[in-house]
């Protein structure tokens, strides 16, 4: 029997899943390789840990790319169209940076490493801006939830093969030969990009620069509910940041060695957090955005009680286990819930540039949240600490209660 067009499972095994996966993939593999696996690269070249530490700057076009993001908005390259133009021009471009820090010398020339390095990231961010464009105007607001969820495990997945893989490998080979190998991953992106149909959605070309910045501006802020929206990316996942922000020196205050942490945290916590994000993104084809948001913002709060028990069980292996996995899990349902909803607020008109300013306010979450949890766990218990976690979901979940007011230019609301 022939399955219905908008099954489940025709949806789940469409083109545009797999180029979501795989362009997840593409996507995640630059970071480590400009942050973990380089410092690991740094140290075997005997370089000061001062030094070392000054090379995390290398990450900040991740920070600012919404910044020149309103180009790709703006002009399209002469070949494959606006955003599979940029991906391929992306794509390239990290080939040769990555195949370029392969051929560096961080002992000998640690400023040449660092240029080349930036230039990865700013590459990577590049991309990420396209991608992300490339992804919202693809798929229907409908498959926004699972769209997201696979290119989440695809660009997980990417962190293993740069980050745990790379290392691996240079244990039997040279540094040279792993960033090569690494720089060679990117064919894959270049590949799926070319067999890819452009995007379903054709917005109108911007007259001016001018326009693809001040444009986005304008419009997102004439929009009913538009402070509203903002306060909420902010603090919807405030609870699981706040929790996580405490986990290792928790863990460790009760008594848990750092192998024991990092095992669980990337084993069981990875999985789970995959897992989570995929159900969830399943699950909000039949329960819809604004039913999602609801449900698995509650879960993911409930979920840092499992902490709370941890804190007055004390050193409890099995116990550690479930919470960390409980809590990756239901944190990663609530991610799918809020990528679908950033893609949603998204006016096609303007991908790029609206939706690498929505994130950029969605990263103050974690900075909101680091800086005053040292202060909170010193002054409080652990078990009263999680307590607040939790409740610290509640105003976000309060201004779901605004939801209906909230204009949305890209998706229906259910």
């Amino acid at each position: 029997m022939k399955k219905p067009k908008n099954s489940i499972l025709a949806i789940f095994t469409s083109w545009k899943m797999a180029v979501s996966f795989i362009l997840g993939f593409v996507a995640g593999i630059p970071l480590a390789l400009t942050a973990a696996t380089l410092q690991a690269w740094m140290v075997d070249a005997k370089i000061s840990l001062t030094t070392i530490g000054l090379f995390s700057l290398v990450g900040l076009p991740y920070t600012v790319k919404f910044l020149w993001s309103p180009i790709m908005d703006r002009y399209s390259p002469p070949f494959l169209g606006k955003r599979r133009g940029w991906l391929v021009v992306t794509q390239l471009a990290l080939v040769l940076a990555i195949s370029a820090m392969a051929f560096s010398n961080p002992g000998q020339y640690p400023g040449t490493m660092a240029f080349l390095a930036l230039l990865v990231a700013f590459c990577s961010a590049s991309h990420d801006i396209v991608n992300d464009a490339f992804r919202i105007e693809m798929l229907s607001p409908e498959e926004y939830g699972l769209g997201s969820s696979l290119y989440v495990l695809g660009y997980r997945l990417a962190m293993y093969v740069s980050g745990g893989g790379a290392l691996i490998m240079a244990d039997h080979m040279p540094w040279r030969a792993v960033y090569l190998i690494m720089a060679s991953t990117m064919a894959i992106g270049v590949v799926t990009t070319l067999l890819s149909p452009e995007a379903i959605a054709k917005p109108k070309q911007l007259k001016s620069l001018k326009d693809a910045t001040v444009q986005p501006l304008v419009e997102y802020f004439k929009r009913s509910g538009a402070i509203e929206i903002l306060a909420f990316l902010i603090i919807y996942k405030l609870d699981t940041n706040l929790t996580v922000a405490m986990t290792t020196p928790f863990m460790m205050k009760i008594g848990f060695t750092k192998t024991d942490i990092g095992a669980v945290v990337k084993g069981f916590g990875t999985f789970a957090l995959m897992g989570g994000t995929l159900l969830a993104g399943m699950a909000m084809l039949k329960l819809g955005l604004r039913r999602s948001l609801w449900i698995f913002g509650i879960l993911q709060a409930v979920a840092g009680l499992t902490y709370m028990a941890l804190a007055q069980a004390g050193h409890n292996y099995p116990l550690m286990v479930a919470s960390i996995t409980t809590e990756n899990f239901f944190s990663g349902m609530g991610l799918a819930a809020q990528s679908a909803f950033m893609m949603a607020m998204v006016d096609k008109r303007f991908t790029a540039t609206q939706y690498s300013l929505i994130t950029s306010f969605m990263a103050l979450s974690r900075y909101v949240t680091g800086a005053p949890s040292g202060w909170l766990a010193d002054h409080v218990s652990w078990p009263t600490y999680f307590i607040i976690c939790t409740l610290i979901g509640i105003p976000g979940l309060l201004l779901l209660l605004r939801f209906d007011r909230w204009k949305m230019p890209s998706a229906d609301k259910e």
